[in-house]
């Protein structure tokens, strides 16, 4: 009898038939082909299964396998949050030969579908390079079962390996919670005689999957190390630090607007006609006002564990003499770029983390425009360019000695602005007077743009060293992410540039203190404490605390004094510091924000202009629409739906 099956039934079910992939250097992605699998009774893994344990050689391959899972976040193919916003924007349409990925961009374009889902985590099928998490959970599963039974290893080992897969099992529970709202609970492996009725599985409740997720944390941070010893072989493996810094990101997610006390999400229940006879409502309609204790409890906890395994902001020490203004950008920018930063609690080398940079880099070097490596495709919006502070570390609509009403009329750059706009270079306002971020953050028609082989000056109008030379490879707003460019990207005429491979920020101490900064607000209001850790983050980037620059400088002077006026602030302060990094993406979300933010227009300047009357002419590049509740998570597949009778698709699919 031929039965097709679903995910997480297909992932249990496929159990009967698996091979275990083994990955001795580098990750890569476990391909599940087709949408359709068979019910096959013969259970031909065990003896595999057996011998991936009979030592300590083995059981790290499986180990490792374990680890292939993980999304690559530092990938535009993989990571809806870097493409599927507003954040960036890219032409369109995008052709099959180009290297480019579709996929995201159909999805901020309004495009997911049901019945063949994009950036599908749940099957790992269909438009991107999407892990199967079904069976990434299935295959920790496996190794927790058997860890155990490794005969050359010792306790402490064994613990610790343990340790990373509770990790990694709770990690993926948590990204399939965050893209598909509530998830099942997969705990167990399932016993391969199971029915198919057993392993039709339910969703359950958000609180439930939250406790289950963080109570994994709790237990993988037993065994884990405080820091990485055989830093040669081991970075990128998870610590103590890292389970506690994903366990505070997880409460404070939980304890956000969209999974506390939604009321959106009312009607989303289990489905009562299914074999479980079970109607339970999936989101809590009462706001909870303890889960943001929680949340307090484990940030400062983290924070504590980070700073005792020495991990801190990271501050540029150049090995020549620099100017300040250089040290700043150096440090702001590093904090991403730098490789193995002190200042990642988690980061992750994969191979697409080479492909970032080339991304986001114009044609620099006027000697070398013809070399294709450099694309600058990925380009920031104009409503990214807006949200920087103005040098005076307020929202520049805010700011009372900033000129909002003409910031798009023209300006020239002086000898007073030369170290971030072009001397005598013609430019628009906006890009003038604002903060050190923006300038590290962002390339621009008139902007300079310093590499540690020579500062460059990025002259973006058409016909322009860093304008757009042909049908593909070039940006669409006028904007370059300069963030995520390492400094040492150098243009190379024979291998078409080299670069030094930076591991992605997973997190990294800045997330903790703005995260800690915002539990602190939400849980009792403003306070000298969250004060404290928002402006270690703004001291960083070289501005004044919170307080004396909405004090001198807001029209809203008083407006850090208050619960919702500093959650805005601290909501910015996040905007910013993790720009262009994947935060802001699901930030919207769980503030439930996005209607918002992503119902307005996308704009960006005229490239293809000569002058800069015409250059400088705001440009729609598309009328965005966010469609709530139902935007707000992933469709399930349809084919799912219709196999496993007790689950239910999210509303509005």
């Amino acid at each position: 009898m031929q039965l097709e099956v679903s995910s997480p039934i297909k992932q249990i079910i496929k159990m009967k038939k698996t091979k275990i992939y083994y990955i001795p250097v580098f990750l890569f992605t476990l391909l599940l082909g087709c949408k359709k699998d068979y019910l096959d009774v013969v259970p031909d893994n065990i003896a595999t299964i057996e011998n991936a344990f009979t030592s300590r050689n083995e059981a790290e391959k499986y180990l490792f396998t374990c680890y292939s899972y993980l999304p690559a976040e530092s990938s535009i193919n993989a990571n809806p949050a870097l493409l599927a916003s507003d954040e960036f924007w890219t032409y369109w349409p995008i052709a099959s030969s180009n290297p480019l990925p579709k996929f995201p961009q159909q999805i901020a374009r309004g495009l997911q579908e049901v019945t063949n889902p994009l950036m599908n985590y749940w099957d790992g099928n269909n438009g991107g390079n999407n892990k199967p998490l079904w069976q990434a959970i299935r295959d920790c599963n496996i190794f927790l079962d058997n860890i155990g039974k490794v005969p050359d290893m010792g306790p402490a080992e064994i613990n610790r390996w343990a340790g990373e897969v509770q990790f990694l099992k709770a990690y993926y529970h948590f990204y399939l919670l965050r893209m598909y709202g509530p998830i099942p609970i997969m705990d167990k492996t399932v016993p391969i005689n199971a029915t198919t009725e057993e392993v039709r599985v339910q969703r359950q409740p958000v609180d439930k999957v939250v406790n289950f997720i963080t109570a994994l944390l709790d237990s993988a941070a037993v065994n884990l190390p405080l820091v990485i010893q055989n830093r040669s072989s081991e970075l990128g493996r998870i610590t103590k630090p890292a389970a506690l810094a994903i366990k505070a990101r997880v409460l404070v997610t939980a304890a956000s607007p969209l999974f506390n006390g939604n009321t959106d999400f009312a009607q989303l229940k289990n489905n009562s006609e299914g074999t479980h006879n079970d109607s339970t409502r999936l989101f809590n309609q009462t706001k909870d006002p303890e889960k943001w204790a929680r949340a307090v409890k484990a940030c400062k906890e983290a924070i504590d564990a980070s700073l005792s395994a020495g991990i801190a902001l990271y501050d540029f020490v150049p090995l020549t003499t620099v100017s300040e203004r250089i040290k700043r950008e150096m440090s702001i920018r590093n904090s991403v770029t730098e490789k193995w930063s002190n200042e990642l609690i988690w980061g992750l080398a994969i191979p697409d983390g080479s492909f970032i940079q080339g991304w986001s880099t114009p044609r620099l070097d006027p000697a070398k425009l013809g070399n294709d490596a450099f694309k600058g495709e990925l380009a920031p919006t104009l409503r990214m360019a807006e949200i920087f502070y103005s040098d005076k570390g307020v929202p520049i609509a805010e700011d009372k000695t900033w000129d909002y009403a003409n910031r798009n009329n023209l300006r020239a750059g002086t000898t007073a602005d030369k170290d971030y706009i072009q001397n005598g270079y013609t430019t628009v306002g906006l890009h003038f007077n604002r903060e050190p971020r923006f300038y590290a953050d962002l390339g621009f028609d008139g902007s300079v743009w310093y590499m540690q082989n020579g500062t460059f000056n990025i002259q973006a109008k058409s016909g322009q060293n860093q304008s757009r030379k042909g049908a593909t490879g070039y940006t669409a707003t006028g904007y370059f992410t300069k963030k995520l460019t390492n400094w040492k990207f150098v243009i190379d005429p024979v291998y078409g540039f080299t670069q030094e491979v930076y591991p992605w920020p997973m997190i990294r101490l800045a997330d903790l203190y703005l995260l800690y900064a915002e539990a602190l607000n939400e849980q009792s209001g403003p306070s000298p404490e969250a004060y404290t850790y928002i402006n270690k983050v703004r001291e960083r980037a070289g501005l004044a605390t919170v307080e004396s620059s909405w004090s001198a400088y807001s029209t809203n002077a008083a407006k850090y004094t208050t619960q919702a006026g500093f959650r805005e602030i601290i909501q910015q302060e996040r905007a910013i510091e993790f720009a262009f990094e994947g935060h802001n993406f699901w930030d919207l979300r769980r503030w439930k924000k996005a209607p918002e933010v992503l119902n307005a227009p996308v704009y960006g300047w005229d490239i293809e202009q000569t002058d800069a009357v015409n250059y400088y002419r705001r440009k729609l590049l598309f009328d965005q629409k966010f469609i709530t509740p139902r935007d707000y998570f992933w469709p399930i597949w349809d084919g799912d739906i219709l196999v496993n009778r007790n689950l239910i698709q999210n509303l509005g699919w």
